[in-house]
């Protein structure tokens, strides 16, 4: 695969990069990332995973824009209230990048439609709101031999990792928070509250392990830190890993 004159300059920045270059703004060209939840955490690691020139993007959400949205979900504005999120995150790419595959699904990822809806994806970046959807996004991948970037977002801290639970001795999202999490009920923003400008940190800090992952083989990202679980604390402010072992008896991606 080779890169057209545009899309050449479109990447300038990106391609002199010695440690991406032009290998690794292919392999961003070549890859599919499908993002769950295009809210908080989806708005802005949209933006930055579409200005790096991923081709294809798969767009999951079944919920509509709210005014409330607007403090911290970058990607909608006053038009949009009451339109599909997805829908709306749709076009914005093909505004920004009509060069983007791009796929919108209006929906709700389940146990049942997980690895239909995950099937064929490079990556997966997942910023949803609830439990039960990350953990199935999670043993989704495992099962189609999927990387998992996860990202959350609460008041004034945030986590992100990358998972390879697939891969021989790597921990899995479900190793990390356990069996206890399948369930609907978890905190909200709604209830406990997000600094806007911590939603933008989280989602742009995912989008950068996304892109370790993509390039991963292709450049010289660093280690895309498998299993190795970011915390990010807004007030003090602070940044601080710790790694997650892989738990033998785990029902997401121990072997069978």
């Amino acid at each position: 695969m080779t890169l057209a004159p545009d899309r050449l300059d479109r990447f300038a920045r990106h391609i002199v990069l010695p440690e991406l270059g032009g290998a690794g703004q292919v392999a961003l060209s070549a890859a599919h990332v499908v993002l769950v939840g295009c809210g908080g955490i989806g708005s802005p690691a949209l933006q930055y995973l579409a200005g790096a020139g991923v081709g294809r993007l798969t767009l999951l959400d079944d919920d509509a824009v709210d005014l409330s949205n607007l403090q911290r979900q970058t990607i909608f504005a006053e038009a949009d209230l009451g339109r599909s999120k997805a829908e709306v995150a749709a076009d914005w790419v093909r505004r920004f990048d009509g060069a983007i595959e791009v796929r919108a699904v209006v929906g709700r990822l389940g146990g049942e439609n997980a690895a239909q809806l995950l099937e064929g994806a490079t990556l997966v970046l997942d910023g949803c709101d609830n439990f039960a959807t990350r953990l199935a996004v999670s043993d989704a991948c495992v099962k189609l031999g999927v990387p998992l970037t996860s990202a959350a977002l609460g008041r004034f801290q945030g986590q992100v990792a990358n998972f390879a639970g697939h891969r021989d001795g790597h921990s899995c999202y479900r190793c990390f928070v356990g069996d206890a999490f399948d369930t609907e009920d978890c905190d909200t923003c709604a209830a406990d509250g997000v600094l806007g400008a911590m939603a933008g940190w989280v989602g742009t800090f995912a989008a950068m392990h996304a892109v370790r992952v993509l390039t991963q083989g292709h450049a010289a990202m660093g280690d895309p830190q498998w299993g190795k679980v970011h915390l990010l604390d807004g007030l003090t402010p602070s940044l601080r890993t710790m790694r997650i072992v892989k738990d033998p008896e785990c029902r997401g991606c121990a072997p069978a």
